[in-house]
């Protein structure tokens, strides 16, 4: 999607009330998808990457309870 929003490690941690490094332990087990920038630019998440990784939350919390 030529629009889609791109997050930072931050902000998606910011919006989910953790801290940056779940949101990178997130990426690196494959839980989140992310695409790795160059050098000390880090990771960027898409709006869909990011609206699939709460719904799969959302779905494992339901299946627990």
């Amino acid at each position: 999607m030529p629009d889609e929003r791109i997050y930072t490690v931050e902000e998606v941690a910011a919006a989910l009330s953790v801290h940056p490094e779940t949101v990178r332990n997130w990426i690196k087990s494959g839980q989140l998808r992310a695409m790795k920038l160059g050098g000390a630019a880090g990771y960027r998440i898409t709006q869909s990457a990011f609206d699939q990784f709460q719904r799969e939350r959302e779905e494992a919390a339901r299946r627990q309870d």
